[in-house]
């Protein structure tokens, strides 16, 4: 509903959520089905109240003796206001505490079924779903885009109970046995004497940490690429690190690796639109997801596996399958499709839903379960015990997103928070004053029964398998699988992140771990650094390239691309609308970029301005085209805005810097109606690759379309390794 200019004054009962947004589902903390509107959960009533229902006749004034004072301890309002403001922030999370989420459905294709008896990957079962997606380091408070592992966490509520696969963005992770994990992740985190670098990792603990761990390689070096600084959630890979099992209906098991790939493709940001968007707009990523959802582009994922053999060795063609720093690479086992991921709605309150789900590696259901993995045997303690502390006590799971929709009959009882209103007198078994239930169930009517797996029986060591120390070959493998231009991108993420160390023993240590993924690498990083570059010292491995590694190279669907429309009043504005209907009719979304807000052509069919030149960037969009030539904006004052420049120049100079960046940021650019002037003003050749010019706007629209489908246009800078 259209907000008034006057404060409203007429009760009414609250608006309806928007058509985007949805809430949990309606069950009651035992997981039935309640049948209530999600508006049960939400506010009521047109009148203010107390948290008991008592209308309030104001708010803005506490109860005091007389105007002047004082305020009275009997005001039992600023007290219950207050002591619930005090309170309103729960401990964020020591990891994944920056995070963005969407609800959406799984359908299974039931191409699983001959490997697992899992009931919601059955053929057309649709299963709801709750996806958080995060970053690592940061705080709450921290920006989207920094160079950073991300969260890739998917809560299934299937019939059976909840299943939660707890996943990142990379398929491998810096330590092999969880007992690491605070090491780590306190070597990421800020320096604790200063609390700083915020959301970083180029800092000297993390440096200090990783080159000291060899094991930590392969995962520094995924996030030194390309995929540490993902273009959207909407086009990030996710895995589930660890090797499972999948346990068929007559109990036959099968290792597998899980991957979420993106029906748009794999596709990052280039590292200073990165930084552009940490400063001109921290929430990138959770903006363009809530974004898409609302405008209809909805992202889909589709889950695949890989599957080995569950043989004693638990190898697959020499790789340790319980070792999370190595991947398989998917050459050798493909990817096989099990069903596909729709997010298709907002959530309707971010504390309620994004802040407090909780996921846990140890949420299964039949058909799936853990392997001896070390990393996600210590995932299996380390999650219930968090939540404890966060969501105080133990009954988190009753919190409306976090409830399963599988009955629940737990004989779990009281504890802080409980909302249950259990009966019964008996909660123990066996009994017989409750009619003996609850009764356990056999593998035939549903349990979830653990894979009989054998035990080595061995001496208790701390110590790792002979084939966990091989640190070194598969990230030359990832190395040798990248295209040219993105090698330049991790030399320069090297470069940059080493070159904010302080200790020039850690930079030195670096370069003797490079030296033994490649020469080349080690080189350029160290001419960045002013180094010499050292010899590897030990034979450097000579794996055969995996050309899935690369997000380079395919030709990828539109949907949901955005693409920025340069123009002003004087411009072809019959074109402009031409090509704003085209780009949505293609999937994508069009915004127009005008001097000022409002409407061009208010007196014909008006064109709704959704950008200014004081607001717009080229991160936001995938491609900028231009509608002539546009003059300066009456803003364009360099005491009002910097980028604005000197005044007085035809071309606004913030005009000038869109393209530009956008021209450095390898994207598409495309004028028509006599903007060429405009891209050599902005230092862009009309002959450079990515570059289009054309006599009408749907003309130049056509070819950046046949651009947009590979995402950037690299071709644009050669690369030199």
């Amino acid at each position: 509903m259209p907000p008034s200019a006057d404060e409203p004054t007429a009760p009414r009962e609250p608006l309806p959520p928007k058509d985007d947004q949805t809430g949990p589902e309606t069950v009651s903390p035992t997981g039935q089905p309640t049948g209530a509107d999600q508006a049960r959960n939400a506010q009521s009533g047109a009148y203010l109240t107390t948290a008991q229902g008592a209308r309030l006749y104001d708010t803005d004034h506490s109860l005091k003796a007389g105007p002047r004072g004082p305020v009275l301890l009997q005001d039992h309002h600023l007290r219950e206001k207050i002591t619930h403001f005090d309170h309103e922030r729960i401990p964020e999370r020591v990891v994944h505490a920056r995070g963005a989420a969407a609800h959406g459905v799984f359908r299974g294709y039931g191409s699983a079924a001959k490997i697992s008896k899992a009931a919601f990957l059955a053929k057309d079962v649709e299963t709801p779903v709750f996806v958080r997606f995060s970053t690592v380091l940061g705080s709450r408070g921290s920006a989207d885009t920094v160079r950073d592992t991300r969260g890739f966490a998917t809560k299934f509520y299937t019939e059976e109970g909840v299943f939660d696969l707890v996943g990142n963005n990379i398929p491998v992770f810096f330590i092999q046995d969880a007992i690491k994990f605070p090491d780590v992740i306190h070597a990421g985190k800020p320096h604790p004497d200063r609390e700083i670098p915020q959301a970083q990792s180029a800092h000297d603990t993390f440096w200090d940490f990783v080159t000291l761990h060899s094991e930590a390689t392969h995962h520094t070096l995924w996030n030194m690429s390309d995929r540490g600084i993902p273009r959207s959630y909407r086009t990030m890979e996710g895995f589930g690190v660890h090797t499972f099992r999948l346990v068929d209906a007559e109990g036959a098991s099968t290792l597998v690796k899980f991957h979420w790939k993106p029906k748009l493709g794999v596709h990052s940001q280039v590292w200073e639109e990165a930084q552009i968007a940490s400063g001109v707009d921290p929430d990138f990523h959770r903006r363009d997801l809530a974004d898409a959802i609302e405008a209809g582009a909805f992202p889909q994922w589709e889950l695949g596996v890989q599957t080995f053999p569950d043989n004693p060795e638990q190898m697959f063609q020499g790789i340790d399958l319980l070792d999370p720093t190595k991947i398989v690479p998917e050459e050798l086992a493909p990817v096989q499709p099990i069903g596909l991921m729709t997010l298709d709605a907002n959530p309707s309150n971010f504390f309620a839903e994004t802040e407090q789900v909780a996921f846990h590696v140890g949420n299964m259901v039949p058909g799936i379960d853990v392997t001896n993995d070390p990393l996600l045997q210590g995932r299996l303690f380390s999650y219930v015990d968090t939540q404890l502390t966060r969501l105080g006590g133990p009954n988190f799971p009753q919190l409306p997103i976090n409830r399963t929709h599988a009955p629940v009959n737990d004989m779990l009882r009281d504890g802080m928070h409980q909302t249950a209103v259990h009966r019964g007198v008996a909660p123990y078994r066996p009994n017989s004053l409750d009619g003996g239930c609850p009764f356990l169930a056999g593998a035939d009517n549903g349990a979830f029964v653990e894979v009989p797996a054998e035990v080595a029986a061995s001496r208790k060591v701390r110590e790792a398998p002979e084939s966990f120390d091989d640190h070194f070959s598969q990230p030359r493998l990832f190395w040798l699988s990248m295209t040219p231009v993105e090698r330049e991108h991790i030399i320069a993420a090297y470069t940059f992140e080493l070159g904010k160390c302080y200790e020039q023993v850690i930079k030195e240590r670096a370069l003797k771990v490079l030296a033994r993924i490649d020469a080349q690498l080690c080189e350029q990083v160290a001419a960045g650094l002013g180094l010499p570059a050292p010899e590897p010292d030990g034979p450097l491995a000579d794996p055969e390239p995996s050309p899935a590694l690369s997000q380079v190279g395919g030709v990828w669907p539109l949907d949901g691309r955005v693409i920025g429309i340069v123009a002003d009043k004087d411009a072809d504005l019959d074109g402009v609308r031409a090509v704003r209907d085209a780009v949505e009719g293609a999937g994508m979304v069009p915004l127009v970029i005008a001097p000022a807000g409002g409407v061009l052509d208010a007196d014909g069919d008006p064109v709704t301005v959704q950008r200014t030149y004081a607001t717009a960037r080229s991160i936001e969009f995938d491609a900028v085209l231009l509608a002539g030539a546009p003059g300066a904006g009456a803003d364009a004052i360099g005491a009002r805005d910097a980028k604005a420049g000197a005044a007085g120049t035809a071309t606004d100079p913030r005009v000038i810097l869109l393209l530009n960046e956008a021209y450095r940021h390898a994207k598409a650019i495309g004028t028509w109606a006599g903007g060429d002037g405009v891209l050599a003003s902005a230092g862009v050749p009309q002959d450079a690759p990515g570059v289009v010019t054309g006599a009408t706007g749907s003309e130049v629209l056509e070819e950046v379309k046949q651009l947009l489908g590979m995402h950037r246009v690299w071709d644009r800078f050669p690369a030199t390794v």
